[in-house]
């Protein structure tokens, strides 16, 4: 093969037709359920569709199609980043797409409940429980790399296509149910919970770069020695800069996933207050006619029975009224 220069990687590209029919269909799926939406008179960001189209499928092509697959097969680090760009990358743009509300908006009532139940069913919940996923990215990843199945996959098309698919399934384990806005995940899960968890996960993800970078055996060694073009660099530097480059792109990933856990953590707390000022609202529009409804009486316990609600109640709501009150 010609010597691999930016240029090539930038313009070498070839047809991989399981992944672009993948590509296709999920492409279709989403925008006949943007176009369900809109129709029935909902609305949907054009900011989600752009993160499903241009990061999650985009990663998907550009793993699949481009220079990277081209060159995989005589270099190690071109391999290894179309593992992590469908492991980490594109889960993280499917999940920003939302899919899964997506789809609950789109479908049917009854369709849309069948989708509910799937997803809160015995195996997803546990395939999608946070540290379990967690655990299968972890296990993907060094299963990949310290198992015949790469070295097997280099040889045998039908496995690699398999292998692409595993990786991309596995990532949308964890990423997808932690951003999206169906209830997916156990109730203690909350916002904090999970911004520690995608914490941890940035952690974890970075083992397997960090093995492979530092591991003393040639991964599908005997595969890259006899491929091993005379451009290219030593097989083992080769498989140093391609872990060097799966620790680089695991820590660029974790910080917009993180960002984006924090800004939908946020828009709930605004989404609460506005809630509960709405409620404040509704108690202070009742106060006046309470208040007036019962004559004081002198002191003692008739007394306590007509002071405002808000004064002898223990709750949320009558705590803020006493603070308002109290400014006044």
């Amino acid at each position: 093969m010609a010597e691999l220069t930016v240029g090539r990687l930038l313009t070498s590209w070839q047809l991989d037709v399981p992944a672009l029919l993948l590509v296709v269909a999920l492409g279709g799926l989403y925008g006949w359920g943007v176009r369900r939406v809109r129709a029935g008179g909902g609305s949907w960001s054009p900011g989600r569709s752009a993160a499903f189209a241009v990061l999650g499928l985009g990663a998907v092509v550009v793993a699949t199609m481009s220079g990277l697959a081209v060159y995989d097969h005589v270099l190690f680090w071109p391999a290894a980043v179309q593992n992590i760009l469908l492991d980490l990358l594109a889960p993280l743009g499917l999940a920003l797409g939302d899919p899964l509300r997506l789809a609950t908006e789109a479908l049917p009532e009854g369709a849309a409940a069948r989708v509910r139940r799937a997803m809160t069913g015995r195996v997803v919940r546990l395939l999608t429980f946070p540290l379990v996923s967690t655990a299968l990215v972890l296990a993907t990843e060094l299963t990949v790399y310290f198992t015949p199945y790469f070295a097997t996959a280099l040889r045998v098309g039908w496995l690699h296509e398999l292998m692409y698919l595993h990786l991309l399934v596995v990532g949308c384990l964890f990423v997808v149910p932690v951003l999206t806005r169906e209830e997916t995940l156990p109730a203690w899960c909350t916002h904090p919970v999970r911004a520690a968890l995608v914490f941890l996960d940035g952690v974890i993800d970075a083992v397997p770069g960090v093995v492979v970078m530092t591991h003393g055996t040639l991964i599908a060694g005997a595969w890259y020695l006899h491929h091993h073009p005379a451009w290219a660099p030593d097989v083992r530097h080769d498989q140093q800069i391609g872990g060097g480059a799966m620790l680089s792109i695991a820590e660029l990933v974790a910080l917009p996933f993180l960002l984006a856990l924090l800004f939908q953590w946020a828009r709930a707390e605004r989404v609460q207050t506005a809630a509960l000022d709405r409620h404040l609202d509704e108690q202070l529009a009742v106060v006046p006619a309470t208040a007036g409804s019962a004559p004081a009486s002198g002191p003692g316990p008739a007394a306590d029975r007509v002071r405002p609600w808000w004064e002898t109640e223990d709750n949320e709501v009558a705590a803020r009224l006493r603070r308002q009150h109290g400014e006044k």
